[in-house]
């Protein structure tokens, strides 16, 4: 366990070393950072500091309310912090990538994740998120920051009502499933014994991926807020293995629409480094604080947060509030 933990530091070091000399040969990251030192009278470094002590505090509060770091980054960054919207909207991909990376690996040695289950969904919501990746690019600021606040105050809305099913009651899985062989068995420790499931709904939980990937890749946000209640309560998988196939799936559909950011030049080494390291080593104490916390609570403080950054950028978008 500890030689693969540290693989997996040395796996994100270079991930992270390789995003720096990538990002800096590009002219527009050299533009893009003279921009965001003149927009403001700090000095350039304040920001980058400011963004880690930021990211590591969204990173513990990731782990409490049980969200990606993604879905907490773009509005709250874009929100308190003078950085273009596709700057931090590809800042958020990879934030949400690193993540799932450190995690997938885990997860599906633990039998938690699978990949019949994920790889149907992964390709549609791949594809369609390079998709809204594209679009997003294309799109003026002011109606990105609109349509994110839109976004963020349906997920708000989302986490208020959402209800999970520990082992939700599948009757019959349907011919889609079937023919995929979507099914399996993990053993669940909090029971002491093996969980059998299988899916039903296919067809429509594709359906649903594809607008997921669309929102994932337009907005930067990690998917893990749409992808649970989908699996869990649409397709009927048991709320761990919908959690673990989750986070895993967010290593694939991710990597999609980041590229589109890191190729068109959206993604400054200043933003996402301090981003991704303060949401890592945030997650890492987290899952410590998560012992002695009661998760309800934090995940109503940061359902308000939420709220308040998704009001404000639809506001700033409409621009009523600059």
């Amino acid at each position: 366990m500890c030689k693969f933990k540290k693989w997996i530091w040395w796996i994100c070091g270079l991930f992270l070393i390789f995003l720096i000399l990538y990002s800096l040969s590009f002219a527009e990251v050299k533009e893009a950072t003279q921009q965001v030192s003149t927009s403001s009278s700090l000095p350039w470094w304040f920001w980058p500091l400011a963004l880690f002590i930021f990211t590591f505090i969204l990173g513990i509060l990731a782990v409490l309310a049980g969200v990606g770091g993604g879905v907490l980054f773009v509005p709250l960054v874009s929100s308190f912090f003078p950085f273009h919207i596709d700057f931090v909207r590809g800042a958020g991909l990879f934030v949400a990538l690193t993540g799932a990376l450190a995690a997938g690996p885990g997860l599906l040695r633990q039998g938690f994740a699978d990949l019949r289950l994920s790889i149907p969904m992964a390709l549609i919501a791949s594809t369609c998120s390079i998709i809204g990746a594209l679009i997003g690019l294309k799109l003026p600021s002011n109606i990105v920051q609109i349509l994110l606040g839109v976004t963020i105050i349906f997920i708000v809305i989302v986490m208020a009502m959402a209800k999970k099913s520990e082992f939700p009651e599948v009757k019959e899985p349907d011919a889609l499933s079937q023919a995929l062989q979507i099914s399996g068995i993990f053993y669940d420790p909090s029971i002491g014994k093996e969980v059998e499931w299988k899916i039903h709904r296919t067809p429509l939980g594709l359906g649903l991926f594809c607008l997921i990937g669309i929102i994932a890749g337009l907005f930067g946000l990690g998917a893990g807020w749409a992808n649970v209640p989908v699996l869990n309560l649409i397709l009927g998988a048991p709320i761990k293995v919908a959690v673990a196939t989750s986070k895993f799936l967010l290593s694939i559909t991710d990597t999609s629409a980041a590229w589109v950011y890191l190729n068109s030049g959206a993604v400054l080494p200043m933003i996402v480094v301090p981003g991704v390291v303060g949401i890592m080593l945030g997650s890492v104490v987290g899952v410590k604080v998560l012992a002695i916390t009661k998760p309800k609570i934090v995940r109503w403080i940061v359902i308000l947060v939420l709220g308040f950054a998704g009001v404000r950028a639809l506001l700033k978008g409409l621009g009523i509030w600059t």
